[in-house]
């Protein structure tokens, strides 16, 4: 799996067009991101969204590992995937109402470019190809993660399976 290690230093233009999930985007396209994009850090075990609650963007992780759950019942959730570099995090900020649909919290200490969606959104309007791009890329993480979701939550209600975390290969990192 490709890592984005080493990326850190990086000025944020360079790590934007770096990160695996944009490979191939157009000039114009990398710069609208780098405009929206943060450089975050997430210490082992921290919350970094929380299902039902407004999603206000999307993460691209680094380096570390991020656990995606899905919330069963109060303090009980439900282990889905492991992301780590390469990987998108968050979907739900581009289809309203804009509420994560899963948890996800760091497994080990983490780094992510955070993209705030409100700007997004408006660069998407004003230029299609760059929300045409978003739509694919993300359309495709989506299929793969419910599908996921679906497949893991059929075998622990068979008993297939205990729920432990499952290490997922990213999509954008074969």
């Amino acid at each position: 799996m490709p890592t984005c290690q080493g990326t850190e230093g990086e000025p944020l233009s360079t790590r934007v067009s770096l990160h695996p999930f944009l490979a191939g985007m157009n000039h114009t396209q990398l710069t609208l991101l780098t405009d929206c994009a943060v450089a975050r850090h997430f210490s082992a075990t921290q919350t970094i969204l929380h299902q039902r609650e407004f999603a206000n963007g999307f993460y691209l992780i680094e380096t570390g590992k991020v656990a995606i759950e899905s919330v069963a019942s109060p303090g009980k959730s439900i282990p889905l995937q492991t992301l780590g570099p390469g990987d998108l995090l968050g979907w739900s900020w581009m289809f309203p109402p804009y509420v994560w649909q899963f948890t996800a919290r760091a497994v080990e200490p983490c780094t992510a470019l955070f993209f705030y969606a409100a700007i997004l959104r408006e660069y998407c309007e004003k230029d299609h190809s760059l929300g045409y791009e978003l739509l694919k890329r993300i359309s495709a993480v989506m299929v793969s993660r419910l599908q996921a979701a679906h497949d893991r939550m059929v075998s622990i209600d068979s008993g297939l399976v205990w729920p432990e975390p499952l290490i997922a290969e990213a999509q954008f990192t074969r």
